[in-house]
């Protein structure tokens, strides 16, 4: 796909869109030339430069790529108009995009009838779930396993909630033992059950959770904004995929693995009468339709149209489907799981997890977390610092009780120790493994890399 042609195609309808208004007075006050314009310009673009390349697959960090050229297209397309999709005459053409995708992602993790829109951020996304969660318990808290995304803490502090964590088990998902206990001390309304968490890509069974959870009258919310585009996968376990459609809420990131950019998160609700929750007036606006706005059932307010019009041109090229979006996930995943051998099999390198999703961990060989610590620091800037064939990766602090769970065998002399990790989330990656994996062998056996 040309995204030049793309936009130039963009350019040319919006103009005709335009032109159907009639000439308009340029005003002074906003007056610049082409000159000043391409000069800034470059000064933009030069400080721009020190970003790393996230749309290489050399850049196997943190979870960062490019939005897919259609996505940006779409967005450009929109952004020109600026359409807010608080209320339906801020943005009507894209508050009906936004409802079309996300009845589709609804549809995607089993929903029927439902309740959801687009936000932000899948932090905005968790804080809308958990607004919920306290306006049905309102005297009852949140449980969240310790390796889940920090945002539940933190908005758990915001809404002014009780948030608990509970335990996890030798994979990094939460310990059902752990979780009956929480649960039987009554104070719990919602379980956060964590569809890949961002440090490891670990799954919480989430089949399982749903059946304690209800024997204990509780919720539970999904907190997918990583993971949740992998239920297009199918060479997973399905078990935990397909009790999603039993779960009350779902957050998900289609600026994470749905190819746009951000900020692009969505919640959803099976039970669409939790609008009422959100229930409000404003003097002015909520005027042009009898129809739900979708700022009725948000608590953001101003939000971009063009996110919505990006996703749905995505979703109309590249579908959530298994043959459509899964594919592109597929593909990440068989480079973590191609990777993981490879890492299996040297003398250098050993996993520290097996990776269940796209996120690899691992670290150089040595005889304790001191020296592991040492080793992936040095082989982290070292790769990135580097004038010839640079690599990106990232580091997990892990704790020393973690550590000596999947690796009783190493030291534990220390408290902490990082060890590296790599997103594979781009599907080019599968196609660069023995690049990567050659670079990070000779970094780590180098002194000095």
């Amino acid at each position: 796909m040309d995204l030049r042609r793309a936009l130039n195609h963009v350019l040319d309808n919006h103009r005709k869109w335009v032109d159907q208004f009639g000439d308009r007075p340029d005003h002074p006050s906003l007056h610049v030339t082409d000159e000043q314009l391409e000069a800034t310009l470059d000064t933009l673009s030069a400080r721009l430069a020190i970003n790393y390349p996230f749309f290489h697959p050399r850049y196997a960090g943190q979870m960062l790529k490019p939005p897919h050229p259609a996505a940006i297209a779409g967005y450009v397309a929109a952004m020109l108009i600026n359409p807010n999709n608080h209320a339906l005459d801020g943005g009507p053409a894209t508050a009906k995009m936004e409802r079309e995708v996300v009845k589709q992602l609804a549809t995607m993790f089993g929903y029927g009838e439902h309740l959801g829109h687009l936000t932000s951020s899948g932090t905005i996304a968790n804080l809308e779930a958990l607004f919920v969660a306290r306006e049905l318990h309102p005297e009852k808290g949140v449980a969240f396993s310790v390796d889940s995304h920090y945002t539940h803490g933190r908005m758990c502090g915001v809404l002014g909630i009780e948030g608990t964590k509970v335990k996890v088990d030798s994979a990094g998902r939460m310990d059902l033992d752990d979780l009956r206990k929480v649960l039987a001390t009554g104070k719990i309304g919602t379980v956060v059950a964590t569809a890949g968490t961002t440090g490891l890509g670990a799954i919480d069974p989430v089949h399982e959770i749903v059946q304690i959870a209800r024997e204990y009258g509780t919720r539970v919310h999904v907190d997918a904004a990583y993971g949740g585009f992998f239920i297009l996968v199918d060479d997973l376990d399905p078990l935990p995929w397909q009790a999603i459609k039993d779960c009350d809420s779902i957050v998900v990131d289609p600026h994470k693995h749905g190819l746009q950019p951000y900020g692009c998160g969505a919640i959803l609700f099976r039970d669409p009468a939790v609008g009422r929750f959100y229930a409000h007036d404003s003097p002015y606006t909520y005027f042009t339709s009898d129809d739900l706005h979708p700022g009725e059932i948000s608590l953001e307010c101003s939000r971009s149209g063009a996110s919505a019009a990006a996703l749905w041109l995505t979703f109309q090229l590249i579908p959530p489907t298994v043959d459509g979006l899964g594919a592109v996930l597929a593909a990440g995943r068989r480079a973590a799981v191609q990777w993981a051998d490879m890492i299996d099999a040297s003398a250098e390198l050993a996993l520290y997890q097996r990776p269940e999703l796209d996120i690899v961990s691992y670290f150089g060989t040595a005889g304790t977390m001191s020296e592991i610590d040492a080793t992936s620091q040095r082989v982290l800037h070292a790769g990135m610092s580097a004038e010839v064939e640079p690599v990106f990766l990232s580091v997990l602090s892990v704790g020393r009780e973690d550590f000596a769970r999947r690796h009783p065998a190493i030291s534990a002399d220390a408290d902490r120790a990082r060890v590296l990790r790599s997103v594979l989330m781009k599907p080019e990656s599968e196609l660069y493994l023995d690049t990567l994996h050659s670079r990070v062998i000779d970094l780590v056996a180098s002194p000095n890399g």
